[in-house]
C-alpha cells in the first residue's frame, strides 16, 4: 500500500508539472517563492484526492471480495463467510482441535494410564460443562439450594436444546454439603438458548449479588485443601480473577454471627487491571476482612504488624500459590491453547513459578499450610517445581498426605520420573545431557533429583493430578506443603542486644531487606519497635499510597486510607442516632480522603487495620474495607448526615440498637416490589413501629417463623429510609430479586430493561420494583 502511494505521489507531481502552462519570462526571487508555495499547495490537494480515491477503491474491492466469498461458500470452509456448527462466525476458520506435538509429548511422559489415551483426548475436545458453587457461609445458602433443586432443576427435566437432551445438574461428589453442582450445559448454550433464559437469568442475578459463583470444578479444590479456619491469616499470591479468593472469604465467615473474624485474606495480583476485577469479585461477599494489593508475587514485600508495641514480621497461616502456567489443562474452554501449545511455554514459566513458590514458603508460618496449584499437566511446571522447592528447603517443607481429605475426588498420584523436551522435539533425560547452548533455556531444576533416596523421601506421589476424562473436568495439578521449620537461608544466631537505653542502641532492621534471601533474617525475629510511630505519620491514622514515583507509571493512582481519629466530631452524631453498642470498633472506621467532606465511611477488621498502619509505605493497596455509611446531605436536618448501606448492613447490624423495624414476609414483599409504599401498606405491627419514628435511615429486619415451615427460613436485614409518609429500601436490583425468589415470587426479567415484572398469585398488582443502587 505504501509503495503504491509513493508511486502515485510521483505520478501526481509529474502530471501537474507536465500540464502546467509553459513560462516564457524569467521569474524573480519573490515570484519564485510565491509560485512554488502555490504549486506545492495544488500538489497537496492532488495528493489528498488521490489517496482518498485509492482508499475508496480498496474498500470497494474488499466488499466485493467478501460478497463473492459469502455467495460462493456457506459451509465454513476456507474462504467462507459463514461457518458450520463448530466454526467461528465472521469468516474466521474453525480451530482444529489437534496438536501432534502435544500428543507426542504427553504420550512419551505417560501421564495418562495405559489404555485411557483415546478417552483422554476425546474428553479434551469436548466443551467444558458449566459448574456453579453456592456461597456456603451465608445463612440463606440452604434456601438457595432448595430453590435450585425444587424449582430450576425440575424445569430442566425432559428439555432438549439443539437436539441434545439436557441432563439434570448433579452435585460434585467431593464438595461438602452439596454446595457445588455441574451440568452438561456449556456456557454458550446457557447464554443463547431461549428455553434456558430463566435459568440463565437466575445464575447471572445470583452471581452478581454473591450468592452463587460460576467456577470451574477443579478450581474449587485448592481452597478446600487449605483447611481454612476463621482465625487464619491468609495470603493469596496470584489471586485474579478471584473465584478462589471468594472461597477463602467464605471460610473465614463460617460463623455469620461473628461480624469480624480474627483472620483475614490479603489477595495479590501483579496485573493492576486484573486487581480491579478481583475487587469486584470480593465486594460481592461484603467482607471487612479482605485486602487487595498489587505486587509481583515473586517479590511480594514482607509485612510487619504491631504486637504489644513491638513490630513483628507477619507470617501467614495459609498461603494459596496458584501460579501462572501454560494452561494446557484448560483446552476444553480455552481452545486457542490447541494451536499455541508448545513446550517452550513451560520452559519459560518454570523459573517464575519456582520463585513465587519460594517466596510463599518464606512467608509461611511454621506449622502453616501452602497449596501450590496449576492448570497445567506438564511435570516441568508441576512436580519439577515442587521437587526443587523441597530440595532447597532442606527439610523445612514436606508434602502433606491429603489422600483422605476429599473423598469422592478421582485423582492420579504425582510422577517421580520425567524428561524435558525442547520446542523442536529434542529430549533430555537429565541435566548432564543438555548442551551448553541450551543452558539459558533449560535449567537443572527442571529435572528430577539424581539421588533416588532423596527423590523417594520427597513423596512426589502425594501430589494430585486431575485428568479431564475421569470426572468430566479440566486438567489440574495440586500439591499441599506443610512448613516444619524456618527456611535454611533465614536461620541465624540471634544478636546480643545492647542494654543501653539510648536511641542509638535500639536495633533496627530495615523491613525491605527482610525480603532478600541474603539478609539472613530469622523468621521468628522481632524486627524493631514502634518508637517512631508518631514521627512516621501513623499517629493520625493516614495510610498514604507508596511514595515511589515509579508506581504512578503503572495503574491508577489510589486514594489514601484515613482512619477516623477518636476525637473526630463526625462520629458522635452517628453513634447517638443509631444507638451503637459500646463494643462497636470505632477505630476501624476509615475514609478515602484527607480533604473536604467525607462521603463514605468504610470498616476493616482490627487485624487489617494493624497491617495497613504498619505497611502503607511498602505495599500498594488497591482496595480494602466494606462501605457501611454513605453521606446523605438531606439527612443533616435529621441529626445524622450518614445513612446505612446495604453492602455493610450485615456487618453493622449486631452493633445497632435503635431504628430497627421488625417486618413480616408480606412486608418484605411490599417493600421490595413497590417504590415508596405508604406506612398504611405495611402490617399493623410494622406500622406501629414506624409511624412515630423520626425521619432518616432505618434497619428492616425479618426473622423466620419456625412454626410456619412454608415461610422463608432465613433472616433478612435490609437498610431503608423512613420518609414523611412512606418508607423505601436501598437494595441493589440483583439482591432485591434474590430475596423475592427466595420468597417464591416468579421473576420475569427482560434483558433490555433494568426492571423486572413480578408475578405471584398471593400478590395483587404489585408496582414495578425500583432499580435503586447505593450511590
Amino acid at each position: 500500500m505504501l509503495t503504491f502511494l509513493r508511486t502515485r505521489h510521483v505520478q501526481v507531481v509529474q502530471a501537474y508539472f507536465l500540464t502546467a502552462p509553459a513560462r516564457t519570462q524569467p521569474r524573480g526571487p519573490q515570484e519564485v517563492a510565491g509560485s512554488t508555495a502555490c504549486e506545492l499547495a495544488v500538489v497537496g490537494r492532488w495528493l489528498r484526492s488521490a489517496c482518498a480515491s485509492t482508499w475508496a477503491m480498496g474498500r470497494r474491492a474488499r466488499v466485493r471480495r467478501l460478497q463473492s466469498q459469502a455467495e460462493g461458500t456457506e459451509d465454513g470452509t476456507e474462504g467462507g463467510g459463514k461457518r458450520g456448527q463448530g466454526g467461528w462466525e465472521g469468516g474466521y476458520p474453525e480451530i482444529i482441535k489437534e496438536n501432534k506435538l502435544f500428543e507426542h509429548y504427553y504420550q512419551e511422559l505417560k501421564i495418562v494410564p495405559e489404555g485411557e489415551w483415546d478417552q483422554f483426548m476425546e474428553s479434551l475436545r469436548e466443551p467444558l460443562p458449566a459448574t456453579l458453587r453456592i456461597t456456603g457461609y451465608k445463612s440463606h445458602a440452604k434456601e438457595i439450594l432448595h430453590c435450585l433443586k425444587n424449582k430450576y432443576f425440575k424445569e430442566l427435566e425432559d428439555l432438549e436444546v439443539d437436539g441434545q437432551k439436557v441432563e439434570i445438574p448433579q452435585p460434585l461428589s467431593w464438595y461438602p454439603e452439596e454446595l457445588a453442582w455441574h451440568t452438561n450445559l456449556s456456557r454458550k448454550i446457557l447464554r443463547k438458548s431461549p428455553l434456558l433464559a430463566k435459568f440463565h437469568q437466575f445464575l447471572v442475578s445470583e452471581t452478581e449479588c454473591g450468592n452463587i459463583s460460576r467456577q470451574e470444578a477443579v478450581s474449587m479444590i485448592p481452597p478446600l485443601l487449605l483447611n481454612v479456619e476463621p482465625h487464619h491469616k491468609i495470603l493469596d499470591m496470584c489471586a485474579a480473577p478471584g473465584s478462589k479468593t471468594t472461597q477463602l472469604i467464605e471460610m473465614l465467615h463460617a460463623d455469620m454471627n461473628v461480624p469480624f473474624p480474627e483472620g483475614f485474606v490479603i489477595a495479590n495480583d501483579v496485573d493492576n487491571k486484573r486487581c480491579y476485577m478481583l475487587v469486584h469479585q470480593a465486594k460481592r461477599l461484603s467482607s471487612p476482612c479482605i485486602m487487595v494489593v498489587n505486587h509481583d508475587a515473586s517479590s511480594i514485600p514482607r509485612l510487619t504488624v504491631d504486637v504489644d508495641g513491638r513490630k513483628e514480621i507477619l507470617f501467614y497461616d495459609r498461603i494459596l500459590c496458584d501460579v501462572p502456567c501454560s494452561g494446557d489443562g484448560t483446552m476444553r474452554k480455552n481452545i486457542d491453547v490447541w494451536k499455541k501449545w508448545t513446550t517452550l511455554n513451560s520452559l519459560q514459566l518454570h523459573g517464575l513459578q519456582l520463585r513465587i513458590a519460594t517466596r510463599g514458603a518464606e512467608q509461611l508460618a511454621e506449622g502453616g499450610r501452602m497449596v501450590y496449584s496449576t492448570c497445567s499437566l506438564n511435570p516441568v511446571e508441576d512436580e519439577a517445581v515442587i521437587a526443587a522447592l523441597l530440595e532447597k528447603s532442606e527439610g523445612a517443607l514436606e508434602l502433606a498426605d491429603i489422600s483422605a481429605e476429599l473423598p469422592g475426588l478421582k485423582w492420579m498420584p504425582g510422577v517421580s520420573q520425567w524428561k524435558v523436551m525442547t520446542r523442536d522435539g529434542q529430549w533430555f533425560a537429565c541435566w548432564d545431557e543438555v548442551p551448553q547452548g541450551r543452558h539459558t533455556q533449560i535449567r537443572p531444576t527442571m529435572f528430577p533429583p539424581k539421588d533416588l533416596e532423596k527423590l523417594q523421601a520427597m513423596h512426589l506421589e502425594r501430589c494430585l493430578r486431575i485428568l479431564p476424562h475421569h470426572q468430566n473436568t479440566g486438567g489440574f495439578f495440586v500439591a499441599v506443603l506443610v512448613k516444619k521449620a524456618s527456611m535454611p537461608w533465614n536461620k541465624r544466631q540471634p544478636k546480643v542486644q545492647n542494654k543501653s537505653s539510648g536511641p542509638k542502641a535500639t536495633t533496627k532492621t530495615n523491613p525491605s531487606n527482610l525480603s532478600q534471601k541474603t539478609s539472613g533474617a530469622d523468621d521468628s525475629e522481632v524486627t524493631g519497635t514502634t518508637e517512631n510511630k508518631e514521627s512516621n505519620g501513623k499517629k493520625d491514622g493516614v495510610c498514604g499510597p507508596p511514595p515511589s514515583k515509579k508506581m504512578k507509571l503503572f495503574g491508577f493512582k489510589e486514594d489514601p486510607f484515613v482512619f477516623i481519629p477518636e476525637d473526630d466530631p463526625l462520629f458522635p452524631p452517628i453513634e447517638k442516632f443509631y444507638a451503637l453498642d459500646p463494643s462497636f470498633p470505632r477505630m476501624n472506621l476509615l475514609t478515602r480522603t484527607t480533604e473536604g467532606k467525607k462521603r463514605q465511611l468504610y470498616m476493616v477488621s482490627k487485624e487489617l487495620r494493624n497491617v495497613l498502619l504498619n505497611n502503607s509505605e511498602k505495599m500498594k493497596v488497591i482496595n480494602t474495607g466494606i462501605k457501611v455509611w454513605c453521606r446523605n446531605n438531606s439527612g443533616e436536618e435529621f441529626d445524622c448526615a450518614f445513612r446505612l448501606t446495604q453492602e455493610g448492613i450485615y456487618t453493622l447490624y449486631p452493633f445497632i440498637n435503635s431504628r430497627i423495624i421488625t417486618v413480616s414476609m408480606e412486608d418484605v414483599k411490599t417493600l421490595l416490589t413497590q417504590e415508596n409504599p405508604f406506612f398504611r401498606k405495611l402490617s399493623s405491627d410494622a406500622y406501629s413501629q414506624v409511624k412515630d419514628l423520626a425521619k432518616g435511615s432505618v434497619v428492616l429486619k425479618y426473622e423466620p417463623d419456625s412454626a410456619n415451615p412454608d415461610a422463608l427460613q432465613c433472616p433478612i436485614v435490609l437498610c431503608g429510609w423512613r420518609g414523611k409518609a412512606s418508607i423505601r429500601t436501598f437494595v441493589p436490583k440483583n439482591e432485591r430479586l434474590h430475596y423475592l425468589r427466595m420468597m417464591g415470587l416468579e421473576v420475569l426479567g427482560e434483558k433490555k430493561k433494568d426492571e423486572a415484572v413480578l408475578s405471584n398469585e398471593n400478590v395483587a398488582s404489585p408496582e414495578q420494583p425500583e432499580n435503586d443502587e447505593d450511590a
